[in-house]
């Protein structure tokens, strides 16, 4: 009999472009792929009858937003979505083997846990991310921000198994539970076939910013950064993909330092613009100050395009680059910090674009999702 399998997530690819959508909604493909039967739990998005297509069954069991004006997620949309969660596993107790929930938000991972007590169903808590109690509180505020690191802790402690994005996290999560043994995902594949994928680009020289403006990313760092870089690389530019509650006061910085010829704002874009974006780009520039993985690293890598990053305890993007190997690490986003970074980059030319291809196909061909989840149901089968 087929493995039946749910996914519970509030977010669904393509509707939302993060990381993590596209890493579950690969993960539900994958999942049909090997005969499961899967049904994909999540928050409506669109008008009836108009779900996007799929081959697995979309559930959708809430409808709201889930992000305040800075890009922050609410309390109110968290505490819904997961009472609504918690209906449809009650009402649905004895049709899934297995339940895969994110722990983003936690409190999903309690309300699956809570319907599903009492049955075999084996739940699995997929942590995108694991933050420290000081990160929650510089995130959320002190009350919210400890009662949240409080719930992450117990989160933790439920569910048979854990999966998680990165050897980084994996870490964090055997900090708060050393008992715990979590699957790490294997993602870089999630790129996918890239054609033509040669170390050569033309054209002057110019950085990429892919990625939500929210305060995290940290895009307000970038127009000093540039404008350091532009001592040593004369004729620099930006292209900045995305948009968010930051975009107006990024580019009133950029105003402020006289780049506005050097800056393009591109808005969000279509697949075919982001990869030609890509192509272009001598590096793609990810200051964010969290990351549970850093995806966009993977992408910019599968078309030879070196990343700058910055070290931080909540960045496991750093984790994905090797200095001087696909891309180069900085210290800080100091802006003669991250410009010195990003100077060393352009300048690492086509030997280091073609190190850094050679390091993305050597990841997608040891690390893929696929044995990821063939993993995952082998532990399941084992419950």
């Amino acid at each position: 009999m087929a493995e039946r399998v749910a996914i519970a997530y509030d977010c669904l690819y393509p509707v939302n472009t993060g990381g993590g959508e596209r890493v579950y909604r690969r993960m539900a493909e994958l999942l049909s792929e090997n005969g499961c039967t899967v049904d994909y739990v999540t928050r409506r998005q669109w008008a009836d009858g108009a779900e996007p297509a799929a081959a697995f069954t979309v559930r959708p069991v809430w409808s709201g937003e889930i992000y305040d004006a800075h890009g922050t997620r609410t309390m109110g949309s968290a505490v819904r979505f997961a009472a609504a969660l918690f209906r449809y596993f009650a009402r649905h107790r004895s049709e899934h083997d297995t339940v895969l929930v994110s722990a983003l938000p936690v409190l999903n991972v309690f309300a699956v846990r809570l319907a599903l007590l009492g049955t075999r169903t084996f739940v699995v808590t997929d942590w995108l991310e694991v933050w420290s109690w000081r990160k929650w509180r510089s995130y959320s505020g002190a009350l919210v921000g400890t009662i949240a690191s409080t719930l992450q802790w117990f989160g933790l402690r439920v569910g048979r198994l854990q999966t998680v994005n990165s050897g980084f996290t994996r870490a964090r999560v055997r900090r708060y539970r050393p008992a715990a043994d979590p699957i790490v995902l294997g993602l870089v594949d999630l790129v996918g076939e890239v054609p033509d994928a040669g170390t050569s680009r033309v054209g002057p020289p110019r950085l990429l910013f892919v990625g939500r403006h929210i305060a995290d990313k940290r895009l307000d760092a970038l127009p000093a950064a540039l404008a350091v870089a532009r001592r040593s690389v004369p004729g620099l530019t930006l292209k900045i993909v995305g948009s968010g509650p930051e975009t107006a006061a990024v580019r009133a910085r950029v105003h402020e330092l006289g780049l506005d010829d050097a800056v393009e704002f591109l808005g969000r874009v279509d697949d075919e613009t982001l990869d030609l974006a890509f192509r272009g780009a001598s590096a793609l520039v990810n200051p964010s100050a969290r990351e549970g993985f850093g995806l966009v690293i993977a992408e910019a890598a599968a078309v030879a395009t070196p990343s700058v990053v910055v070290a931080g305890e909540d960045n496991a993007a750093a984790e994905l680059v090797h200095d001087g190997v696909n891309g180069i690490i900085a210290a800080s986003v100091d802006p003669e910090v991250l410009g010195a970074a990003i100077v060393r980059a352009v300048q690492g030319g086509t030997e280091l674009r073609a190190s850094t291809l050679a390091w993305f196909e050597r990841e997608r061909a040891e690390h893929g999702l696929a044995a990821s989840v063939a993993q995952i149901l082998e532990r399941a089968k084992a419950r």
